[in-house]
């Protein structure tokens, strides 16, 4: 299939790597050739079978307000922008497109949501908690859209809304941790990410997973079918 990436940032550059690998032509659009959306023309949008974004918060609406017009399906891993999810997945449904967008692509990552809504609970029996997450410097959002994840769906098994506690250092890919600590004892949580390949397969194949589909979807929801 004929991809286009949004973002030429690390994680797009490896993006581009794993899908020529994978035998998918990619063009890439980096934020000095998109202002505002503007090179997203019907034109440019014609070749394309599927838009994947990797840009930064103040970009990301602007790129799916243009692609779900065009009628473009869309995989969309930049974070920052969730307030508005319940806008996007009208206009998704309104121009029946297909859209997957995530906090986090990597398999690791999704199995860690698995351990941490079942060790949820434990709020309910004299637990406390926290949430700590670390990421590289560069990185424009935050708490990260991984750890607000985690606060939600822990939120959703105990009840309780957990505080999140963010660093940005250095070049660190991506650590997330959540402690939960009682008078008897204390677990730890935590998941260390040691490269951005993880991302980059997690999100072309989803992109191969949504092509040809329509709806709204989570990476979460599905990386086990992929």
């Amino acid at each position: 299939m004929n991809l286009l990436l949004l973002g030429r940032g690390k994680t797009g550059s490896l993006i581009a790597e794993v899908a020529r690998e994978r035998k998918h032509p990619i063009q890439m659009l980096c934020a000095a050739d998109n202002p505002q959306g503007a090179a997203l023309t019907d034109m440019r949008l014609n070749e394309v079978d599927l838009v994947i974004d990797f840009t930064v918060p103040g970009a990301v609406l602007t790129n799916i307000e243009a692609c779900i017009r065009a009628g473009k399906n869309m995989v969309v891993g930049t974070t920052g922008w969730y307030g508005d999810l319940a806008k996007v997945r009208q206009m998704v449904e309104h121009y029946r497109t297909g859209f997957l967008y995530g906090a986090n692509f990597s398999v690791g990552i999704n199995l860690f949501f698995e351990i941490v809504r079942a060790a949820a609970p434990a709020l309910q029996h004299q637990y406390l908690g926290q949430i700590f997450e670390r990421h590289h410097a560069r990185k424009k959002d935050a708490p990260s859209g991984t750890a607000l994840t985690l606060q939600k769906m822990i939120r959703e098994a105990s009840g309780t809304d957990l505080e999140i506690i963010s660093f940005r250092e250095g070049d660190v890919v991506g650590m997330h941790e959540v402690v939960l600590d009682s008078p008897n004892d204390t677990i730890y949580l935590c998941h260390d990410s040691k490269s951005r390949r993880s991302f980059a397969e997690g999100a072309v194949r989803a992109a191969e997973w949504l092509l040809g589909k329509k709806g709204f979807y989570e990476f979460k929801d599905v990386w086990r079918e992929l």
